[in-house]
């Protein structure tokens, strides 16, 4: 018992720490978003100078996008291998995540295109080469950082690895768990270079500001307010409504039991933080360990309704502040090419902007240069995508549950009625910090720390 306590104590004051460098990083994000709309209102030709600093940023993220790309869609194909052998949870997870997320993204297409975010902004992208001759010094910074690497060629040899590896079978197996710690060191890297985000949404938002004054401020605003009342009416009639027909069981009350998860979602902006405490909850809510062992670990890396939802509308919102906004067939390409390359924004800082990032490159790179303006309001809406994303997974286990005829209705019943409450003593060493072996084998992306 006593090293039990040990164990939970040294958990608690690890994620302590986790959480603290995550505030640090989030205060610092909101105090230069307010610092570069004042710079822009006040001093606009100052605020104009600094879109360098935005750009540099950018360009790191640009850098990256290829090998999270690469890293995550291998593994991801062997992940989906993985759990299709597990029988019909295992299919059934797949199909109905892949079906969720699609339509999540379909969601964010009809929302950005019914309000429209960014519109009238205007904004021209920024041209280093056009600096090189009166300011050599900014030229010399931005070309130190490595050019990028086209996007889709890197899909398309992605995916026949992944395959090709499959097909190798236990000869493959080396090859991916190479292919795994490289992507801990892409992962690293992002970690690294979100910690400049600050100093991106400074010049970022400064020089957004300068150009167009008020009118962007308000943009970004309508953008956050838009996402945050889809995301909060997906939960509430497409997941409720799906989960009270199929199953009987009421979204709040859910919800309800799952409000500690919630808090610490807050507070890190991140949902894999609850992902061990989800595990143990869905075992106590009445739900089998194997289909629990199945469906959560593999819904964290390909059930992300929040993140399909943020992606489309920021797309849609850059797309027309920088005055070129996407015609239908461009938005159902963006659509199919975000239906792949979203699994890999699963619970990394950052990952979701490289995402966005390597959608708009593919499509139409000339957009990068409005990445800038979503970089400074990211971190205001990350919260939002990882409640949704772990309510999207909470409910995914309960239907998933109920579809296989593996779930106690009466316990259900009995936990969501306050009868019988969730016992944190019953969290086991390896629910607060590994998973089980079969839930370790199923995720494909690493915890961010």
């Amino acid at each position: 018992m006593a090293s039990q306590r040990g164990e939970s104590l040294d958990t608690v004051k690890t994620r302590r720490k986790g959480i603290d460098k995550s505030h640090y990083l989030y205060i610092a994000v909101i105090a230069a978003v307010i610092l570069g709309a004042l710079v822009g209102l006040m001093f606009p030709e100052v605020g104009k100078s600094l879109k360098p600093l935005g750009d540099g940023f950018i360009k790191l993220i640009k850098m990256m996008i290829a090998p999270v790309i690469f890293c995550t869609i291998v593994l991801g194909i062997g992940s989906i291998a993985k759990a299709a052998t597990v029988g019909k949870v295992g299919g059934l997870a797949l199909g109905y995540f892949v079906l969720m997320s699609t339509f999540a993204l379909g969601i964010g297409l009809v929302v950005g295109n019914l309000i429209h975010p960014g519109e009238g902004l205007k904004l021209a992208p920024y041209d280093p080469n056009k600096k090189a001759e009166v300011d050599s010094t900014v030229a010399f910074l931005l070309g130190i950082i490595p050019g990028d690497i086209p996007v889709l060629p890197t899909l398309f040899a992605a995916i026949l690895v992944g395959f090709a590896l499959q097909k190798m079978g236990p000869q493959g197996a080396p090859i991916l768990k190479a292919i795994g710690h490289g992507q801990v060191l892409v992962f690293r890297i992002l970690i690294m270079i979100m910690w400049l985000a600050p100093v991106g949404a400074f010049g970022a938002i400064a020089a957004v500001v300068g150009a167009t004054g008020f009118q962007a401020i308000v943009s970004m605003f309508t953008l956050m307010a838009a996402f945050y009342i889809t995301c909060a009416l997906f939960i509430v009639i497409i997941l409720g409504g799906l989960l009270k027909v199929v199953t009987g069981v009421n979204i709040f009350k859910l919800m309800k039991y799952l409000g500690r998860e919630y808090l610490l979602i807050f507070s890190t902006s991140s949902s894999e933080a609850a992902l061990p405490r989800l595990i143990a909850k869905m075992e106590h809510l009445g739900v089998s360990k194997p289909v629990v062992g199945v469906t959560v670990p593999t819904g964290y890396s390909f059930n992300l309704d929040g993140t399909a939802i943020y992606l489309t509308m920021a797309s849609l919102f850059v797309a027309n502040a920088m005055g070129t906004p996407l015609d239908l067939g461009a938005q159902v390409s963006l659509l199919i090419f975000m239906i792949i390359a979203s699994k890999g924004a699963a619970g990394v800082t950052g990952a979701g902007l490289a995402t966005l990032a390597a959608g708009l490159q593919a499509h139409k790179p000339e957009l990068l240069g409005g990445v800038g303006m979503i970089v400074g309001i990211d971190r205001f809406m990350s919260e939002a995508r990882a409640l949704t994303n772990f309510t999207g997974n909470a409910v995914a286990t309960v239907l998933i549950g109920t579809w296989v005829k593996e779930i106690d209705g009466d316990q259900v019943n009995s936990v969501l009625s306050g009868q019988e409450p969730f016992d944190e003593a019953t969290m086991l060493a390896h629910h607060h910090g590994e998973a089980a072996p079969e839930q370790a084998e199923a995720r494909t992306v690493p915890v961010n720390a």
